[in-house]
C-alpha cells in the first residue's frame, strides 16, 4: 500500500491511496484540473482512479469529486446526510454509492471502515482502507478525540492525521471571535498539542508514517506541529526508557504534493 496527500489545508484537501489495482482518492477538494495536475505530478494518471471517499461536506473536501466523477465514470462514496448537504456541489455523480457510517464495505482490493468524527457537518467520517496486510488511517476536521477514534486508528500503518492550529496563534490571530469559538470548539479542528497527545496514545510498534495535516496557514506554523509531537515523543522516551520504533512524522502542505509513502506492514 502506498499514499501521499495531494495537499491539505483550507484550501483544498485529497490524498492519494493505492493497494494492488485499487486507486482512491480520499476527498476531493481542489478542482477537478488541479487534482489531476497533482495526480500526475506522482506519476498517477487521473483515468486510472478506481474511485472517490467522501469524509463530508465541506467544499474544500468536495470541489473537485463531481467533475472527476463524470470525466472518468469514477464512483464516489458518501452517506445520505453527506450528499444531501453536499448538493449542487456533488449533483450529477456517475455513479453514487452510500454508505453508513460504522458499516465496513469492501470494493475492489479493500476494505473500507467509515467511522464518525467530531465535526460541524450533516454526518463527518474519517476512513480506514485495509488490505488485509496494511491499514491506512485518515483522521481530519475533528474538534475533539473520540474513544471510538481510539479504538479505529490503534492498529494503523500509516496514518493521516489533522493537527490544525495553535492555540496562541490562534488566539492572537486574525479570526474573529466567533470563529475562533468554531476553530478551538469540539467540532471544530484539532490542536498541536491534542493531536500529539492522540497520536502518543495510539503509539505501536506497526505504526510507521503519520502526516500532520490540514495545518491551518493563519493560525499554526510547521515548526509548531512539529515541536508539538517531539515534545510527547521526547516524554515517551524519560518514562520508558528506550522507546518502541516510532513512526517517521512529515507535514502536509496546501500548495504542493506531499511525498509517496510506502508502507510495509510490519507487526505491531
Amino acid at each position: 500500500m502506498r499514499f501521499c496527500v495531494l495537499g491539505s489545508g483550507s484550501k483544498g484537501n485529497a490524498t492519494f491511496v493505492e493497494s494492488g489495482q485499487t486507486r482512491l482518492l480520499i476527498d476531493a477538494g481542489f478542482s477537478g484540473k488541479e487534482i489531476e495536475r497533482r495526480l500526475l505530478s506522482i506519476g498517477v494518471e487521473p483515468e486510472t482512479l478506481s474511485g472517490i471517499l467522501i469524509t463530508h461536506e465541506h467544499s474544500d473536501h468536495t470541489r473537485g469529486a463531481a467533475i472527476l466523477s463524470r470525466r472518468y465514470g469514477l464512483p464516489v462514496f458518501v452517506n445520505d446526510a453527506t450528499l444531501a448537504a453536499a448538493l449542487p456541489v456533488l449533483e450529477n455523480l456517475r455513479p453514487r454509492h452510500a454508505f453508513f457510517t460504522g458499516n465496513t464495505f469492501v470494493f475492489q482490493d479493500v476494505q473500507i471502515h467509515p467511522y464518525a468524527i467530531s465535526h460541524d457537518a450533516a454526518d463527518p467520517v474519517g476512513f480506514l482502507v485495509n488490505d488485509g496486510e496494511r491499514i491506512m488511517g485518515y483522521c481530519t476536521d475533528t474538534g475533539a478525540v473520540s474513544k471510538l477514534m481510539h479504538h479505529r486508528l490503534s492498529n494503523c500503518h500509516g496514518l493521516v492525521l489533522e493537527c490544525n492550529h495553535d492555540p496562541e496563534l490562534l488566539r492572537n490571530g486574525p479570526y474573529p471571535p466567533s470563529l475562533q469559538q468554531r476553530v478551538r470548539g469540539k467540532t471544530g479542528h484539532l490542536a498541536n498539542e491534542d493531536a500529539a497527545g492522540f497520536l502518543a496514545a495510539i503509539l505501536h510498534d506497526g505504526l510507521e508514517h503519520v502526516v500532520l495535516s490540514h495545518l491551518s496557514e493563519s493560525n499554526n506554523r510547521p515548526h509548531l506541529a512539529q515541536e508539538a509531537m517531539n515534545v510527547v515523543l521526547e516524554k515517551l522516551r524519560e518514562e520508558h526508557g528506550k522507546l518502541k520504533p516510532v513512526p517517521v512524522i512529515s507535514l502536509a502542505h496546501q500548495d504542493r504534493v506531499g511525498e509517496v509513502i510506502s508502507l510495509v506492514g510490519r507487526g505491531g
